[in-house]
């Protein structure tokens, strides 16, 4: 399916975790949930996020789960969505949130410090701020922060 043309209505200011943007570019169960929220929410991301895209992108193709068509059609739909949203980039106040994040919750590394660069997008004050996630433990470190979470 065709991502979702620009709406001329407010969008809700939300963090996107790379979870719930990959079902925008190749087709998956959780695309209609992803589809619908992109229609009436901004994006904001994580710098790594199109790293973690991709990789998720080449592990479906190296497991036979995406064809190299569908490989093709999901890096060209993330470029048209990178013109979309704003990212959050590496910095010391990420990198030092990260680390007591990780400490706080169950979380691998990269999703601390995605954890983390939400927090720094939100102005150190989650609340009341849309975190979009398909990660359940990332989903559950983000509510426990304050985010209002929103997810499949």
């Amino acid at each position: 399916s065709a991502l979702p043309s620009r709406l001329n209505v407010r969008k809700t200011d939300a963090f996107w975790d790379s979870s719930a943007l990959v079902p925008l570019c190749v087709a998956q169960g959780a695309s209609a949930f992803a589809s619908r929220a992109l229609q009436s929410r901004s994006v904001t991301v994580w710098w790594m996020t199109p790293i973690e895209m991709v990789g998720a992108f080449a592990r479906l193709f190296r497991s036979e789960g995406i064809s190299r068509a569908d490989l093709d059609q999901a890096l060209t739909r993330l470029v048209v969505l990178r013109n979309r949203w704003i990212e959050v980039l590496p910095g010391e106040q990420v990198r030092e949130l990260a680390q007591l994040l990780i400490q706080r919750h169950p979380l691998r590394a990269a999703d601390a410090a995605q954890l983390a660069a939400a927090v720094v997008w939100s102005r150190g004050r989650p609340r009341n701020r849309l975190f979009i996630s398909l990660d359940g433990r990332l989903a559950e470190a983000a509510s426990s922060e304050g985010f209002e979470v929103e997810a499949l």
